[in-house]
């Protein structure tokens, strides 16, 4: 499992990796006040997956091995799931296992949060679904002030709740307890895993497309449309929406895709594959209003050097953020995208925060980004940080991107040293998820 959940897995097919036509920075941005959340004692590792309107955010903090923490591969040795309100912290706990975590989770604006938790049974057909190698039972949960309590799965043993609206339901994934029949022999997880749609404390199934075994919701908004993939036992093949239980497939360049996230206005985001089938990259649908369908209406470029990227989340006012991967396989930028221009954050956060940012998970309606950044230097240098930034207006002066422009190379290894796991640790994925 690395830091998304194996990313979901590794679905570029690639012969080779090749960046694509960069957007310029065509216009003046704000710039950014940047807030180092650190991480919890004796962790070397944090990042905010969710931040709600109030500026609180969900933070998944552990350790991982030296220079594995921002690796699509990387494995994390323990894991908790905290929350930050005004810069202190809380830890949710666990539902009875050593770890909680929320590869996708979301705080909404009433302090309620879900995510996924191991418990103390031993899984008894021996998955990982929490991905820390203990082989322990993994339950969706929801935490309200101050207390955490399971989701039910679909008749499996496992799942994972990925996001909560302000209406209180909640998507995600959950087991059947069936045998997936599109899993190759000797997958380790190898249950179908649907998703699922939580209201009123009942799991209900979504469907999936084109008779597809799998699927998983990862986002819900406040008018209760969700999106997410539909796919099999390697990954994702559709991407999704579900408006009143009902799947539509999102449009893509021939190679697949997947959406992350939609906002109230009925846009949504997420990553395709390009059309020769050599990378992936962010892209943009609009549900049109009144017939049902979407629209791919943007297909987003990569900043120089990167391989590969993904939009992951936007906000109300249209903001959209995001990361980008190298060739080796390691995040290396953060960006966001806004009037159709996309800017690596670096050159909006000030040197003086110390951060590079390879990853921006959320933007609120505030436009306050939340995600994780390399420490630069001093005493906590290579260890990656959850990081809030805040908009202000003012010129950023020197940025990170010009002061440390080699933040990010002590952490990336040969192409041959990274170990690329795929989705329930079988062969055969395509998308990075």
């Amino acid at each position: 499992m690395n830091m998304f959940k194996q990313l979901r897995n590794l679905w570029i097919p690639c012969a080779s990796m090749f960046a694509l036509t960069c957007f310029g920075n065509a216009f003046a941005q704000v710039s950014y006040q940047v807030t180092d959340l650190g991480v919890p004692k004796n962790d070397n590792y944090s990042m905010i997956m969710s931040v709600n309107d109030e500026g609180w955010s969900e933070i998944m903090a552990g350790n991982f091995l030296p220079g594995q923490g921002d690796s699509l591969s990387g494995v994390p040795l323990n894991g908790r799931a905290l929350i930050n309100v005004d810069g202190y912290y809380v830890d949710l706990g666990t539902l009875g296992g050593p770890n909680s975590w929320m590869n996708f989770g979301e705080i909404n604006d009433f302090a309620q949060v879900v995510g996924d938790s191991e418990t103390a049974v031993p899984d008894p057909n021996g998955e990982d679904i929490c991905g820390f190698g203990t082989h322990l039972t993994c339950l969706p949960f929801l935490w309200q002030p101050f207390h955490m309590s399971a989701l039910p799965t679909l008749g499996g043993n496992n799942g994972e709740a990925s996001a909560i609206n302000n209406l209180g339901q909640i998507v995600g994934m959950a087991e059947n307890g069936a045998v997936d029949p599109s899993c190759q022999a000797g997958t380790i997880n190898n249950r179908v895993q649907l998703p699922v749609l939580w209201e009123n404390g009942n799991a209900h199934a979504l469907p999936t497309v084109d008779h597809d075994p799998d699927g998983f919701a990862f986002w819900i908004n406040d008018r209760g449309q969700a999106v997410g993939y539909s796919g099999n036992c390697s990954g994702p093949i559709h991407g999704i929406l579900w408006e009143n239980r009902t799947a539509s497939a999102l449009a893509d360049l021939g190679t697949g895709g997947f959406a992350e996230n939609i906002n109230n206005q009925g846009q949504i985001v997420g990553t395709v594959g390009s059309a020769d089938g050599t990378t992936q990259t962010g892209a943009i649908w609009q549900i049109v209003k009144g017939t049902g369908t979407t629209q791919l209406t943007t297909v987003l470029g990569l900043l120089p050097g990167d391989a590969a990227g993904l939009a992951f989340g936007n906000n109300n006012q249209g903001q959209v953020v995001g990361g980008e991967w190298n060739a080796n396989f390691y995040w290396s930028h953060a960006f966001i995208w806004q009037n159709g221009v996309m800017t690596d954050l670096n050159t909006l956060f000030p040197a003086s925060s110390n951060l590079f940012a390879t990853f921006a998970a959320k933007i609120n309606n505030r436009g306050q980004i939340g995600g994780m950044a390399i420490v630069c230097s001093g005493p906590h240098q290579g260890e990656m940080h959850a990081f809030l930034a805040t908009p202000v207006k003012q010129i950023v002066g020197e940025s990170i991107a010009q002061a440390a422009p080699n933040c990010l190379q002590s952490n990336f290894p040969a192409a041959d040293a990274v170990t690329r796991l795929l989705k329930k640790s079988g062969p055969g994925g395509q998308f990075v998820r």
